[in-house]
């Protein structure tokens, strides 16, 4: 791992309001120098706003903004030293690519011949130096959006700012392009605030995910930890796909259709709770013909998925998805009836149901 040379950003109890819409809660976040931490949520959560304030775009009703032990809360942005990049290339179009990229460099009064190396410099950092005498109306989706990063990295930023990069971008390439992202963002140390919806994208970049919900985190940690440990029924909604069934709480367990799984929280009171069970924890074993039980039901769908593949099955008052190897998935096509087996990992409840 390079060693980490960015700064430590702090956004401290900040509050923003739009009329009698509250899109920031009292958000508290610290990203340690050279860390990417994703903020994922849905529409309207509060995610763009953060960012919009850590940028200096908006002001914050209440609480700070802190880059590097400096307080910027009043600051503008134009003297945040912050690089943006935004789900719209925004390239001029009368501009070459090493000309966009040296931009930021030209109203910071930087020479000629210095901004043009620099340029050519970042262009090559992300993989773009043979493309730098083109038009953006001559370079695909995904070249744009690499010229954009480059501008935003050219004036060599303290911070730097993704807001829904590669939503504008098809599958591949904005797989190809989020890997590219993460390269660069650890080969130049840069402390990072990445903006998405996307779940898969969030769990493949970053050293920590925040998960919010009206306007404020639900959830901060490591990717692995807010996947499989999830602190919310709601990040448990959010953040993968999870199976809903209902069951008995008892001592620290739940009875989930006469299978007995473990609690994350053992302090759940006893009753009827919802079970969050994620489907690869089901698996199928074996033929349901000629059974009946209430783990027994009818493959209605697989989906193949790669490597894996999904596989919905009904039990008759639910369905139930069961993600597992793809040579295993194709032993029960649909029609066959199968038996479900739910493995004993520590489940979520939802008792609001």
């Amino acid at each position: 791992m390079p060693e980490r040379t960015g700064v430590e950003v702090r956004l401290e109890n900040l509050q923003r309001r739009y009329g009698a819409v509250v899109a920031l809660d009292d958000l508290s976040l610290t990203i340690a120098p050279g860390e990417l931490v994703a903020l994922l949520g849905p529409s309207g959560c509060g995610k763009t706003t953060a960012l919009r304030l850590l940028a200096g775009l908006e002001d914050a009703d209440g609480g700070r903004v802190v880059i590097g032990g400096e307080d910027v809360t009043g600051l503008p942005a134009n003297r945040r030293n912050i690089g943006m990049v935004f789900q719209a290339y925004s390239l001029f179009p009368h501009m070459v690519a090493w000309e966009n990229v040296a931009f930021g460099l030209q109203m910071r009064g930087v020479g000629l011949a210095e901004r043009k190396k620099r340029a050519i410099d970042v262009l090559e950092l992300v993989g773009l130096s043979r493309f730098a005498n083109r038009y953006a109306s001559q370079m695909s989706g995904g070249q744009q959006q690499r010229v954009a990063l480059a501008r935003a990295l050219a004036i060599s930023p303290q911070v730097l700012l993704l807001d829904e990069p590669l939503s504008a971008l098809d599958a591949k390439v904005r797989s190809r392009l989020r890997d590219e992202i993460r390269r660069i963002q650890l080969e130049v140390g840069i402390t990072t605030l990445f903006v998405t919806h996307d779940q898969e994208e969030a769990l493949a970049i970053a050293d920590r995910v925040g998960v919010m919900q009206s306007g404020r985190l639900e959830q901060l940690g490591p990717p692995m930890t807010v996947y499989s440990r999830p602190a919310t029924p709601f990040v448990a909604d959010f953040v993968g796909l999870t199976n809903r069934i209902q069951g008995t709480v008892s001592r620290g367990s739940v009875d989930v259709r006469g299978a007995t799984i473990p609690l994350v929280d053992s302090s759940v009171p006893d009753g009827p709770a919802t079970a969050l069970v994620r489907p690869e924890a089901v698996s199928l074993v074996g033929n349901g013909e000629a059974q009946e039980g209430p783990l027994i039901g009818t493959v209605i769908a697989v989906a193949f998925l790669g490597a894996t593949s999904r596989v919905t099955v009904d039990l008759g008052d639910i369905t139930v998805l069961a993600q597992l190897p793809t040579s295993a998935a194709a032993e029960h096509p649909a029609g066959t009836r199968v038996k479900l087996a739910l493995r004993p990992d520590p489940v979520l409840v939802d008792s609001h149901n």
